[in-house]
């Protein structure tokens, strides 16, 4: 096999699901690069028109798209099924989106003309997708840079490039030109090679925060690339008091385990009033040994799947191993049913001794506990972290959740809801290790095209009035 092949495995099954040669980077980055003129000089109501082709597209083909990305991501079918629903739904959001966040103004004046605020595109666009949500992210950025009237490089994550290829293939049967909307195949050799191009004017990444601070760094000196990074986070999820703790574990539940905990936006901490600590757990441990971890297609349905592969399993079990080292105390054991699967059973490990917690994101299932003695200690807690993505309040009263909200530094703050599953027709984003201020989702209009001002006048008109010689 050469160097230059990727394969992609079912994590479910260890079967080989795809197999590809790398893409050629600074071909595909030219062929964007000559499609842009075009493509920009669309009308609008045309690129919209294609966009919702694209939209269609992915509609009748929904049932072999949701069963590619249940095969590949090893996602149930029942949540790959809403990830194509995400990805349809991405169109109308972003066209409402783009007219919201990037509409033409003017002002006119008889005697100083118009002034106007138009937006341009960038020109052309690297997406860097995730394996998490391997068409519903990228799309993300995709479909609103296109709309603006960008071209796109997308290279998917290594590990799932068969969706990739599959949501690429959508555009073009939608009619989008192929040059306008390419995908690379590849590893990090060639996404260093697609952010460093000197032929690129933006890069829109979600992933890992190492990944995030080297492409930061790879662009610092290099100002006029627009660069969007969503980097995941150390979530907290706050449970104070409720009479509702049935109801608490289960919105703890689906914040720290839904997609096996691979969510940037999992709950990764549960920090809990001392006083709420033995009932809560009670019901959540009830709930946790309920819930099925099987492959995509079995019967009854799973919660979740596998990790992504085995080699992220084997670095998940270390983690947990790792922090019982430290002091941690294990509630419910991280398991590993079969070692040459990558299926990792839902855990609960309590670090409330631990003087030092690694700060990190552990992209899996394994929910850290932590106590505290009174809601100011929680509030530190939660923002004990370098990360700030989103963050989770489960009981108390509405003044206690309007000081929350005022005081938790994180892009995403709910009440009584999970940290995850965030709203497109909202802003997503983070701040710290979490993100760029550049949030995605409804706000991604905004980094897909600058605004130009301008003043302007049918006519030259002007004098000077002040400092000049007399006739």
């Amino acid at each position: 096999m050469s160097d230059n092949t990727f394969i992609s495995y079912e994590p479910a099954t260890g079967e080989e699901l795809w197999r590809g040669e790398a893409t050629d980077v600074d071909a595909a980055v030219a062929a964007a690069r000559g499609a842009w003129p075009a493509w920009a000089g669309q009308s609008l109501t045309k690129r919209i028109e294609l966009v919702r082709r694209f939209a269609n597209q992915v509609r009748k083909r929904a049932d072999e798209f949701a069963e590619l990305i249940a095969r590949e991501t090893g996602k149930p079918l029942w949540e790959a099924r809403t990830e194509v629903d995400a990805v349809i739904n991405k169109v109308e959001i972003s066209v409402n989106a783009y007219a919201e966040r990037t509409g033409k103004k003017k002002l006119d004046s008889a005697l100083q003309g118009t002034a106007a605020v138009r937006h341009k595109p960038h020109g052309v666009m690297v997406v860097l997708g995730p394996y998490n949500f391997p068409a519903h992210l990228p799309n993300g950025h995709i479909v609103p840079a296109l709309i603006a009237g960008n071209t796109i490089v997308f290279k998917p994550s290594e590990k799932t490039p068969a969706v990739g290829v599959f949501l690429v293939d959508c555009f073009h049967q939608a009619g989008i030109p192929e040059d306008a909307i390419q995908i690379v195949i590849g590893g990090v050799e060639e996404g260093k090679a697609m952010v460093s191009h000197p032929g690129v004017d933006g890069v829109l990444f979600t992933g890992s925060v190492q990944a995030g601070i080297a492409i930061n760094r790879t662009l610092a000196t290099n100002p006029g690339k627009i660069v969007a990074l969503e980097m995941g986070g150390n979530n907290p999820i706050v449970a104070i008091d409720t009479p509702l703790l049935e109801d608490a574990a289960v919105l703890i539940a689906q914040s720290a385990f839904t997609t096996a905990g691979q969510r940037c936006t999992a709950a990764r901490r549960l920090v809990v009033l001392e006083s709420m600590y033995e009932p809560l757990m009670e019901d959540l441990l009830k709930l946790t040994k309920r819930l099925i971890v099987d492959e995509p297609f079995a019967e009854p349905s799973p919660y979740f799947g596998p990790v992504i592969d085995n080699d992220t399993a084997d670095k998940l079990m270390q983690s947990y191993v790792h922090l019982i080292g430290l002091g941690g105390k294990p509630i419910q054991h991280l398991r590993r049913p079969d070692e040459t699967k990558p299926f990792l059973t839902p855990s609960i490990i309590d670090t409330t001794e631990i003087e030092d917690r690694p700060d990190v994101e552990l992209f899996g299932p394994i929910l850290q506990v932590i106590r505290v003695k009174d809601f100011d200690a929680a509030i530190a807690e939660a923002n004990n972290t370098r990360f700030g993505l989103s963050a989770s309040l489960v009981g108390g009263r509405p003044q206690d959740y309007d000081r929350f909200w005022a005081n938790v530094r994180a892009g995403i703050i709910n009440w009584n809801r999970p940290t995850n599953g965030a709203s497109s027709a909202a802003p997503f984003g983070g701040i710290g290790l979490s993100g760029n201020h550049r949030p995605a989702a409804y706000y991604a209009a905004d980094y897909c095209a600058y605004p130009v001002a301008s003043t302007e006048m049918k006519q030259p008109r002007a004098t000077i009035s002040i400092g000049l010689i007399e006739k």
